[in-house]
């Protein structure tokens, strides 16, 4: 059977831009019969994240995230259904999701590698166990619960940035549902600014291309920021950082500002925010999702419950 698959065909540098010719479209010819513990799979749908561009490298920076290959299939989160099974646990017509799906449009796996997924969860969108029900939405949760220290009545302002994006959007939600008592995003456009205030919830938005961050961030905060939910980095970190309280915390979510530069994970701060966050013991801990597999369960019935019951609102 011949099935089309996506390979990396060059690396962007690791101060590079990726661009369309990175990415390589090709045939190749699927094996008729599978193995004892293999399955079959027909992709349905594939996650893009903006961490991929860290695997896009020779050296992810990282020692959770391994480097894609040249001319190798490139893979990701990814939700599919079973056509053919050896599995003692998987059978036809089951639909799973694993982190390691290759961009293939079907493909032979290990079955142990797979999670076995309920649609009923999610309403019948399976697209959403890449999303809000699944790794964005459990990086969204437990980070907070983690790593915000959120304490419900006691009137904590949470700030997120890249506040339109898949984690973000979660995030300034499940602030609120967890008992932050103001939510204040940050993105790109005007749009986006108002779909967070109309739509999801939050307090106030801003827009980070046209207004100023840092005066903003006086208005929208007033009693200071308490949990900076972080996806971004760079400049709009550092404005965020300069209005924290005492005690306050960082969430490391996530650096995209950095991702097409050569530095360290989590990138150093400038010598005078880094003043600021030790003076005033802001924690800045490293977040990571798979730390907490033991979580993931429970997470995902919270994440669909809220969700179910038109809490947790998706993009």
């Amino acid at each position: 059977m011949i099935v089309q698959r996506v390979v990396l065909n060059s690396r962007p540098g690791k101060n590079g831009n990726p661009v369309a010719e990175n990415f390589r479209m090709e045939e190749v010819n699927l094996p008729d019969n599978i193995t004892e513990g293999q399955v079959q799979v027909r992709t349905l749908y594939l996650s893009v994240d903006p961490y991929m561009r860290c695997r896009m490298n020779e050296d992810t920076g990282t020692d959770y995230l391994t480097p894609w290959q040249l001319s190798q299939v490139v893979d990701g989160g990814g939700v599919g259904i079973i056509e053919e099974s050896k599995h003692r646990n998987l059978a036809k017509g089951d639909f799973v999701t694993s982190f390691y799906w290759p961009w293939q449009t079907k493909v032979i796996l290990d079955g142990n590698i797979l999670e076995k997924v309920d649609p009923q969860l999610v309403d019948g969108h399976l697209s959403y166990f890449l999303g809000a029900i699944g790794m964005p939405g459990l990086t969204s949760l437990l980070g907070i619960q983690e790593k915000g220290h959120i304490t419900a009545g006691s009137n904590q302002t949470m700030v997120v940035s890249g506040a339109a994006g898949a984690c973000g959007s979660l995030a300034g939600q499940i602030g609120h549902l967890l008992g932050c008592s103001r939510v204040v995003g940050i993105c790109g456009t005007n749009e986006k600014c108002l779909l967070l205030t109309s739509e999801l919830g939050f307090d106030a938005a801003i827009n980070y291309k046209k207004e100023n961050v840092a005066e903003k961030l006086r208005e929208s905060c007033p009693a200071g920021v308490d949990i900076y939910f972080d996806n971004v980095g760079g400049d709009i970190t550092d404005a965020v950082i300069s209005q924290m309280n005492q005690n306050s915390h960082i969430i490391l979510c996530g650096q995209i500002s950095q991702y097409n530069k050569d530095v360290p994970y989590p990138p150093p701060l400038p010598p005078a925010v880094e003043a600021i966050r030790k003076e005033r013991s802001i924690t800045r801990e490293r977040f990571m999702v798979f730390n907490y597999k033991d979580r993931f369960e429970p997470g995902i019935l919270q994440l669909s419950q809220w969700f179910k019951e038109g809490k947790l609102k998706l993009l």
